[in-house]
C-alpha cells in the first residue's frame, strides 16, 4: 500500500520518511518534485488571459467590388454602372453580410445606387421599414422567389396591363429565404414570379441544392435582362461572377457539385437525415422534384 498524503497548502512543510519504503520506486522523488509543474501551468494560463488581446487585421477592401484589394475584381466589372429602368431591392440575410464569397456586393457594383439597394434582416413591417411597405403594395411590384404559385416571369410581363418597375430578390440559403418570404407578410402582396431556366448555375464554388438553383447575382441578372429586353445586361453581370470563381479555383478552391447531383450518383458524403422532413426533402432531390 501507499502511504497516504496529508492535504497541505503550499507552504505546509512536506514530512519525509527517514528510510526509503519498499513501495517506492526510485522515481518516485521526482514525482513528487514534479507535483508542482500543474500548478505553475495554472498560474501561466492564468497570467495568458491577462494579456491584451490584439485585433485580427482584416485585409484592406477594394471600395467598389468589396474584396480584398490584392484579389479585385474591378477589371471585370463595367466601367460605369449599367443603365437600367427597373428598380432591384435585395432583401438580404444577416448572415450573408460578412461571407467572403458573396454575389451581391458584386451586383450593386455594376448598378446604379439609386436603381438598386440592399436592405438586411429577417423580419419586416411597415412600423420598420416604411419604404419596402410602399413598394410592396404597388401593383408593378414583382417578388422573384419559385413556387407552385409563381408565374414564369417572361409569359408574366407579356400578359400584364401594367409592366413591372420594381423587383425584389431574397439573398440567402434556400432555408434561410424561405423563413424571409413565409415570416413576412409584406412580400406576399407583390405578384410572385419565377425563372423558367435550364441553365446551371455558374457559382460552382458554393454548393447549391439542384442543378437548377442559381445565386442571387445569377437571379438578378436573369431578371434584369428579361424586364430590360437587354441580354447584354445578363453578360455584363455574370462576367465578375466567372471571374471570382475562376480565381478561387485556380487557388485550391473545389468545384462544388450540387446536393441532388450528389445523391444521385450516390457520392453524397453524409448519412441521410432521420428527421422525415429532411429525408423527404432528400427523396424529392434525388428524384428531380421541384420543392
Amino acid at each position: 500500500m501507499e502511504p497516504q498524503k496529508e492535504a497541505r497548502t503550499p507552504g505546509d512543510p512536506v514530512a519525509r520518511p527517514s528510510g526509503p519504503s519498499r513501495s517506492q520506486t526510485p522515481n518516485d522523488e521526482e514525482r513528487r518534485e514534479g507535483d508542482t509543474a500543474p500548478a505553475e501551468a495554472s498560474l501561466g494560463a492564468e497570467a495568458l488571459w491577462e494579456l491584451p488581446v490584439e485585433p485580427a487585421e482584416r485585409r484592406p477592401e477594394c471600395s467598389r467590388c468589396s474584396r480584398p484589394q490584392k484579389v479585385c475584381l474591378c477589371p471585370f466589372l463595367p466601367l460605369h454602372p449599367l443603365h437600367i429602368s427597373t428598380h432591384l431591392y435585395i432583401i438580404q440575410h444577416p448572415a450573408e453580410e460578412n461571407k467572403v464569397l458573396r454575389t451581391v456586393p458584386l451586383l450593386t457594383a455594376c448598378l446604379p445606387q439609386d436603381k438598386c439597394k440592399v436592405k438586411i434582416g429577417r423580419r419586416f413591417s411597415e412600423e420598420r421599414d416604411p419604404e419596402l411597405s410602399t413598394v410592396c403594395r404597388k401593383s408593378d411590384t414583382l417578388i422573384l422567389y419559385p413556387g407552385a404559385e409563381a408565374a414564369n416571369l417572361e409569359e408574366f410581363i407579356l400578359d400584364s396591363p401594367i409592366y413591372p418597375s420594381t423587383i425584389i430578390i431574397i439573398d440567402g440559403t434556400w432555408s434561410q429565404a424561405k423563413d424571409i418570404f413565409y415570416k413576412n407578410s409584406l412580400f406576399r402582396l407583390p405578384k410572385q414570379v419565377q425563372l423558367k431556366t435550364s441553365i446551371s448555375s455558374q457559382y460552382v464554388i458554393r454548393t447549391q441544392p439542384t442543378n437548377r438553383c442559381l445565386s442571387t447575382l445569377e437571379c438578378a441578372a436573369a431578371a434584369l435582362s428579361i424586364l430590360e429586353k437587354n441580354n447584354y445586361i445578363q453578360e455584363t453581370l455574370l462576367r465578375p461572377l466567372q471571374a471570382l470563381c475562376s480565381f478561387q479555383l485556380q487557388h485550391g478552391a473545389q468545384i462544388r457539385l450540387s446536393k441532388e447531383h450528389l445523391l444521385k450518383n450516390g457520392l453524397y458524403p453524409k448519412p441521410m437525415p432521420k428527421n422525415k422532413r429532411k429525408l423527404r426533402r432528400m427523396e424529392l432531390l434525388m428524384n428531380s422534384v421541384k420543392i
